[in-house]
């Protein structure tokens, strides 16, 4: 009988061995899930901040080129030259339009 209750001993212990490297690997396999889930959700929320802060810079730059546009503009400038700079408008005799030449068209050599 001895040598029967020997035999069952290490097959037993070897199950309990198969049992408990199954539930670790469980263990592991669980908490590398978690940990590239919970990676995901903070890559997803820095993405999602970012793309607030863009749209914010684009709205930004768009008041800014309108902003540009009105102090660029001639109704703007005109009195600023007048007052600052002693500038006027030239009436229109006092206007010389030059015409620019027509490119010629490149020869083949």
């Amino acid at each position: 009988m001895s040598a029967r209750r020997s035999s069952r001993g290490p097959r037993r212990k070897r199950g309990w061995a198969v049992v408990g490297l199954v539930l670790v690997s469980f263990v592991l396999i669980a908490s590398g899930i978690v940990w590239r889930r919970s990676r995901g959700i903070a890559q997803a929320r820095e993405l999602r901040d970012l793309a607030r802060k863009r749209a914010q810079l684009v709205a930004e730059r768009a008041a800014l080129e309108g902003a540009v546009r009105v102090a660029a503009s001639r109704a703007r400038i005109g009195p600023v030259a007048e007052q600052r700079l002693g500038m006027r408008v030239p009436a229109d005799t006092q206007v010389v339009l030059i015409q620019r030449p027509a490119p010629r068209a490149p020869s083949a050599r």
